[in-house]
């Protein structure tokens, strides 16, 4: 493909903020058709009203996965394109509005200190969301003959991890985590006061892919930004989170953790290209002891680790400029492997002290996935079982700030009322945090 051609995904506009989900009654394009701007590509059927999907700029198409008849939700594609409007790089969908319209401009003022803030906070919705597309530790040996799946699996815990299309952005997955933590807390989108989403690998330089997810969600202004600190990311945000709420600056805050690191990973790289994937993973932070309350947070930094993993270009795409630096993702995997399992084992031990809690009482670590055999040694180290440490780094990989997210909203099934989690994590930095968790 052309540099100046644009791949990305077309996804079905909400006509409501309750709507999850539409039938597409006809589409009236096919595979390898182009289109014009404002042409119809498909008749749909809401739960408002039949409307016409229409193209958002002139292209062809390249993908259709879902036919006519089937019943998809708004946070999945439903069409794949080509285009090369330069416009289109960084599209943003409309925003999903009350009458199904793009909401207009408004001006925006800066949001009031309320005079008092909340003494607690707590989880009261989880989301996540990862790519379809599955990649096995069989796929990636293919390119280094003398390396197998189970050598793979045995340096780093990882059998398969999930990487997005062609057409997906960091801010396509942000928004399905989203949709999926706002349903499950039970509110209504307007009553969202800030969004605060954790990523090393944004949309675009600027804006934030925060202002984006607020824009696609259609919340009302308030405070949105991003923050990097690596794999700690999310929780950092979770931090922050509780900071405004007991401030009194917010009620509800919406925390994303998302990265999309597999297009940044230099395939002859065997220390990098098996450990990661791409996800989301997203949670409403609100205030009062109504859901699952936050105990304590713990942040760090120590920047003697700086040269342990790194990337010198910004963004979630490798550029096709000379520039003079190194676009991949780099790590010192030995020097990384003993402070983070160091780091690991203090977090641990810090957090239950920090939180008034006896050894062992937490039902579950659930670390950063960053590598199962770290985490082994960290479990050695603070004498915890590692039967204890929540594990998916197995089928996701290490998906760097989304990984914690992932995680709880993986385990909340198995959770009863009064369990202690401790969640914790180490990242490029090198960044350090820890948050205790009470169901």
């Amino acid at each position: 493909m052309a540099s100046d051609v644009y791949r990305i995904a077309l996804y079905l506009p909400a006509q409501g903020a309750t709507e999850t989900e539409a039938t597409i009654v006809q589409w009236l394009v096919g595979l390898g058709d182009a289109f014009s701007k404002g042409q119809v590509l498909a008749q749909v059927d809401s739960a408002k009203s039949v409307f016409d999907f229409e193209a958002p700029c002139e292209g062809r198409v390249v993908g259709i996965p879902h036919p006519a008849g089937e019943t998809v939700s708004y946070e999945t594609p439903v069409l794949e394109i080509e285009t090369a409007d330069p416009a289109m790089r960084d599209w943003i969908p409309p925003a999903v509005s009350a009458a199904g319209a793009e909401a207009a401009p408004q001006a925006v003022a800066a949001m009031a200190r309320p005079s008092q803030g909340a003494a607690a906070c707590s989880i009261i919705g989880l989301g996540a969301y990862l790519p379809s597309r599955v990649v096995s530790n069989a796929e990636l040996v293919a390119d280094f003959p003398g390396i197998s799946e189970e050598y793979v699996y045995q340096v780093t815990g990882v059998r398969q991890r999930h990487w997005v299309s062609d057409a997906e952005k960091p801010s396509d997955l942000a928004f399905a985590a989203s949709r999926k933590a706002i349903r499950e807390a039970q509110i209504p989108p307007g009553e969202i006061d800030a969004v605060i989403l954790a990523t090393t690998t944004p949309d675009v330089a600027m804006p934030s892919t925060a202002c984006i997810l607020q824009q696609r969600l259609g919340l009302r202004p308030g405070p949105a930004f991003d923050l990097n600190a690596a794999c700690s990311g999310w929780l950092y945000a979770i931090s922050l989170a509780d900071a405004m709420i007991g401030s009194g600056m917010a009620r509800n805050v919406l925390t994303v953790g998302v990265d999309v690191q597999s297009r940044l990973l230099d395939r002859t790289d065997h220390t990098t290209c098996f450990l990661f994937g791409d996800g989301a993973g997203a949670a409403i932070i609100s205030a009062g002891g109504h859901g699952h309350r936050v105990c304590r947070t713990l942040l760090g930094a120590d920047a003697s680790g700086l040269h342990m993993a790194r990337r010198e270009e910004p963004g979630y795409i490798v550029s096709n400029g000379s520039g003079n630096y190194d676009p991949w993702v780099r790590m010192d995997g030995q020097a990384l492997f003993r402070f983070a399992a160091e780091s690991f084992a203090n977090l641990i031990r810090d957090a239950a002290r920090m939180s008034g809690w006896m050894e062992g009482e937490a039902r579950w670590i659930i670390p950063h996935q960053a590598n199962a055999r770290i985490l082994k040694v960290a479990a050695k180290r603070c004498n915890v079982s590692y039967d204890r440490f929540y594990m998916n780094v197995d089928r996701v990989g290490n998906t760097s700030s989304a990984s914690i997210p992932l995680a709880m909203a993986e385990v909340q099934e198995t959770l009863a009322r009064g369990d202690k989690l401790i969640l914790c994590s180490v990242g490029a930095g090198i960044t350090t945090a820890a948050v205790t968790i009470e169901w």
